[in-house]
């Protein structure tokens, strides 16, 4: 097959879930012997830095980005709440990207075209007019979601007013996307769930989870002291909303009780605020170079997360790592794994301090997890299996 992936941020260097997501899908689909070429935009936030590239990758993908600048606009924002538009969406809208997919579609012909996420649907008409290849969203989260639970979050009614006004405009851009597209593949099975309850058709849906070569994350000694680390931009809502929940409500109550336990934060964005002048304990990394060499380094994996949707990519990797996940119910969700075994569950206070109860009174918990977290993983997200999923699924569609 012929694959067209259109993507809102270059999948490599693969500096977050989402490119991970993307790159991983990729390369699952070239082993499997299929074309694909990669059309992407690049922003400020994800630049195009090509001469971090391997040259075969760039050959083998044709990879092209266009610029465009996604950054928040008060006017046009203010703006849109006039208008049916979602700007969460129409903000990844690009006269010149249109342009160069108007002019590729007539050159070339594809069997796919494979939109990663939701900010690629802008685009949807252009490729319904010029291509006669099948469309597939690829559903990283249900957006509208994320904006719906941030609103049931806050406690401030204006901001409550506007993330669901946010929400609304969201689900209603979904909900005709759905009749638009051939074919939806989801991350998650809760996505899966949620997209049949909104009349898209079960045989045009299918869950592909995010795919790990295992090989490509090399087992290493845990270190001697127990430590807990959090690894995300905290740009993203979800992770700066439940980072500084853990930080304000739950980590005195940790500091108080274990005072020689240190807290790692590292990402991109991290406020300033965010020290250890305020926060005693927490040790503010910042952007790592190596995100596998950090994560090896340290012993927990935290995942505060409050109202996101879709599946933490970053709780793979850290489980192929060997890391002992520490989460919020729905920081884990997505993810079908035994609550205490695979994973351990943590929403208040006393649920933090009763397993790291248990992990500091019972240290060989942390090595014996390094196995059983590196077997999960093997089970459910080996890359080569799910792309064979995949490609039955692209096959189906090309049939019908």
């Amino acid at each position: 097959m012929k694959i067209l992936q259109l993507c809102h941020k270059p999948p490599r260097p693969s500096i977050d879930g989402g490119c991970l997501a993307m790159d991983a899908l990729t390369k699952g689909l070239l082993n499997q012997g299929h074309e694909v070429k990669i059309l992407s935009i690049h922003t400020p936030k994800h630049p195009f830095l090509k001469d971090k590239l391997d040259e075969n990758y760039l050959k083998m993908t044709s990879f092209e980005s266009i610029f465009v600048d996604t950054r928040v606009n008060m006017v046009d924002a203010f703006s849109n709440l006039l208008t049916q538009d979602s700007y969460n969406i129409t903000r990844f809208f690009s006269v010149d990207f249109d342009m160069r997919l108007k002019s590729l579609l007539g050159l070339e012909k594809f069997d796919i075209i494979q939109f990663e996420s939701l900010f690629m649907m802008p685009y949807l008409s252009t490729v319904k007019r010029y291509s006669n290849g099948k469309r597939v969203l690829r559903s990283h989260n249900l957006e509208y979601l994320i904006w719906q639970r941030m609103a049931n979050a806050t406690k401030n009614v204006a901001k409550k007013l506007y993330l669901k006004h946010l929400a609304k405009k969201l689900e209603l851009f979904e909900l005709d996307v759905i009749k638009r597209v051939h074919g939806i593949v989801t991350i998650t099975k809760e996505d899966y769930k949620k997209y049949a309850s909104l009349n898209a058709k079960k045989s045009n849906l299918i869950t592909i989870p995010f795919g790990i070569n295992l090989a490509e994350y090399s087992e290493k000694n845990p270190p001697e002291e127990i430590s807990i680390f959090h690894l995300g931009s905290l740009e993203w809502p979800p992770n700066f909303e439940g980072v500084t929940w853990f930080l304000e409500q739950i980590w005195p109550a940790i500091r108080k009780e274990f005072p020689n336990l240190v807290f790692y934060l590292a990402g991109r964005k991290i406020p300033a605020e965010f020290n250890e002048e305020n926060y005693p304990g927490i040790k503010a990394v910042g952007e790592v170079a190596d995100a596998k060499k950090f994560i090896s380094s340290k012993s927990i994996m935290l995942v505060p997360i409050l109202s996101a949707g879709g599946m933490r990519v970053k709780i793979i990797e850290g489980m192929a790592l060997g890391k002992t996940i520490l989460s919020t119910k729905l920081g884990a969700e997505g993810i079908d794994f035994k609550e205490n075994e695979d994973i351990y569950l943590a929403d208040t206070k006393n649920d933090f301090l009763k397993h790291l109860r248990d992990f500091h009174d019972n240290p060989e918990k942390i090595n014996t997890q390094k196995k059983v977290s590196r077997e999960f993983v093997c089970a459910n997200f080996d890359n080569q299996k799910l792309s064979i999923q995949l490609t039955e699924f692209y096959l189906n569609l090309l049939d019908k």
